[in-house]
């Protein structure tokens, strides 16, 4: 499990090829100087529910992964994530296997 830490000292523990796909996602939307909402759901076993952070270039973070390799990206999922980042609720951590739907149903908003 690697960790995102957020601002001072908030932590939150993601799967290492979830954390790699979503630091790729923050620091492009960073490099363009966009700030938004950061939204996942918390897993039953964790007690459940979701958390929304707002992202901004001032606010520090730092991503901790567990493992020393960095997994091979999936290209369609960074897709996703960033798309789903355009709209009003912010980008939101989907799993791997949703990112195809997430385009799909793009594709026929668009």
């Amino acid at each position: 499990m690697g960790t995102l830490i957020y601002g001072h000292g908030q932590e939150f523990e993601f799967d290492d090829r979830v954390l790699s796909h979503v630091k790729i996602a923050l620091v492009t939307k960073l490099r363009r100087h966009e700030s938004f909402l950061l939204n996942w759901e918390i897993p039953p076993e964790q007690g459940g529910g979701r958390i929304s952070l707002w992202i901004s270039r001032e606010i520090p973070m730092a991503f901790v992964f567990a493992g020393s390799r960095p997994p091979t990206l999936n290209e369609q999922w960074m897709e996703a994530l960033l798309q789903s980042s355009q709209r009003t609720g912010g980008m939101v951590i989907m799993p791997e296997e949703q990112a195809a739907a997430h385009l799909n149903a793009h594709a026929r908003e668009s």
